[in-house]
């Protein structure tokens, strides 16, 4: 039995997998920590619009990174699909589909990251806007794209949930792992929550909440590109 295309060449499919989730990692790093945190002051619109202006390519790129990391998403969900779903089809395909929503509101978030560069050109018609108004209003579109990509991330939450089981029950990959996953999972949907229904215990509880996460899914894509799947397990699972 095949239950899918991917049968002949698994490991090579989990290893590419695995580089992308550590390409998804470090793009995402890049684009928090290296741009926005780098740029944006929460509590001053003048001097985030004053960065931003000083540091467009800068941002331009970070946006790019980010955009990238969203492809490689592609290939990673429909891998661990293939791969996973001769575990439980079902609960395989919640996780793709959850995957999939949350990919598409974080690609469509990054319009939220490009509208301050529109805000702070140097056009004609920001005339009609008052001093300072420009400003403001790019600051409020880099606060619905941080709030966006919580959305967005409630989803991905469901899928970590979903494939950390899946995970656990597979045999040809490590119990650990799928634990791992799911604790992720916690805590994405936890941290997203908060911010929507409690922005002040969110402060709190961020960043330390997700450490767990960045850890687990490290650890996860280290293992699928270095060790991949047990493939006779794997392989004897899938003719079961």
């Amino acid at each position: 039995m095949r239950p899918s295309g991917i049968e002949p060449s698994v490991q090579a499919w989990v290893r590419a997998a695995g580089l992308a989730y550590l390409v998804i990692i470090a793009c995402g790093l890049f684009g928090e920590m290296g741009v926005r945190e780098a740029l944006v002051d929460w509590n001053d619109a003048a001097a985030t619009a004053h960065h931003l202006r000083a540091e467009a390519g800068l941002w331009r790129l970070g946006v790019a990174t980010d955009l990238l990391m969203h492809l490689c998403d592609v290939l990673v969900f429909v891998v661990l699909y293939l791969v996973l779903r001769i575990v439980n089809r079902p609960l395989a395909l919640v996780a793709l589909t959850a995957n999939i929503v949350q990919t598409a509101v974080l690609a469509a978030s990054k319009l939220f990251l490009l509208a301050p560069l529109f805000l702070l050109a140097d056009k004609g018609y920001l005339a009609a806007l008052a001093a300072g108004q420009a400003e403001a209003l790019a600051l409020v579109a880099l606060r619905l794209h941080g709030h966006g990509f919580a959305i967005g991330l409630i989803f991905f939450g469901v899928t970590c949930l979903a494939e950390g089981h899946l995970i656990r029950r597979s045999g040809f990959l490590p119990r650990l792992l799928g634990v791992g996953m799911q604790v992720a999972g916690a805590c994405y949907i936890v941290n997203s929550f908060a911010l929507i229904l409690s922005p002040p215990l969110a402060a709190r509880l961020f960043p330390l909440i997700l450490l767990p996460p960045f850890l687990a899914e490290l650890a996860f894509a280290a293992w699928l590109l270095v060790k991949g799947v047990d493939v006779a397990k794997w392989r004897a699972a899938a003719s079961a």
